[in-house]
């Protein structure tokens, strides 16, 4: 898919972050600068507490920074939540297990006020979207779990918004479920045209998925590198075997690395 150069989506200068606790201030961003332009597939990759889920809440208004601008669509992060900006899918599929897979996808709709007739068939066009057309009154327990999160990306697509923020979806996930999952998300991405912000522990992951890969460094968070991928739009698995992958993640590896080193 080609992405445009331009129509910035997100965009933070100079963002930080310090979260006061009984323990003293935690900084958690420190002076993150980042533009994410429409159209693409950018991951965050880095140690466990770097702020790249704190990042993520930051343009989803879960979070407010304490100094610096974000704009998500031009708009302030609570402006953009209120314009549904964006859907949001968790590191755990979040479904209610007393809900069928429609009713967990209908929720936000019903949520928003969608008419019965636009819930409908917003539900059965996202189901189709992730594979999931036939599972429709089957319940959350019923299904693997991978199935379970391509039902709260369904959830997160149903009211059509142009952003999707991913925290770690597929971290929980076996490899080999993992690597199918990765397929269908870029597939899903080319098809849609979302703009996707991806939260990842994993660099074969964030080589894969993206195009751009944003290296932060341990907390403070700061970005170390941001790499933009040579690698084409249409990518089979094997093509982790090839030497411009293997280059890629060798600079993502280094980015960690020297982020550690900087600590």
């Amino acid at each position: 898919m080609q992405v445009s150069a331009s129509n910035a989506v997100i965009e933070a200068k100079t963002l930080n972050l310090t979260f006061q606790t009984n323990d003293g201030p935690v900084h958690a961003l420190k002076d993150v600068n980042l533009t994410i332009n429409k159209g693409e597939f950018v991951s965050f990759i880095g140690p466990s507490g770097c702020g790249k889920t704190t990042l993520l809440r930051v343009i989803a208004d879960l979070e407010q920074p304490t100094s610096g601008k974000i704009t998500v669509n031009g708009l302030s992060p609570e402006a953009a939540r209120r314009a549904r900006a964006y859907g949001y899918v968790f590191q755990a599929a979040g479904l209610y297990p007393w809900r069928t897979i429609e009713g967990n996808v209908r929720l936000p709709l019903e949520i928003m006020g969608y008419a019965r007739a636009d819930q409908r068939e917003r539900v059965a066009r996202v189901l189709e979207l992730v594979e999931l057309k036939g599972f429709e009154k089957k319940f959350p327990w019923q299904l693997s779990g991978g199935m379970q999160q391509r039902a709260s990306i369904a959830r997160a697509l149903a009211f059509d918004a142009d952003i999707l923020l991913m925290d770690e979806p597929f971290g929980a996930l076996d490899e080999i479920v993992r690597d199918r999952l990765n397929e269908e998300l870029l597939k899903l991405w080319a098809r849609t045209e979302k703009t996707i912000a991806f939260v990842t522990h994993s660099i074969p992951e964030a080589v894969y998925l993206s195009t751009k890969i944003v290296v932060m460094s341990p907390r403070p968070g700061r970005i170390t590198d941001i790499i933009e991928s040579t690698l084409p739009s249409e990518r089979p698995l094997d093509i982790r075997d090839s030497a411009e992958f293997i280059a890629i993640a060798h600079r993502v590896r280094e980015g960690l690395r020297a982020g550690h080193v900087d600590d």
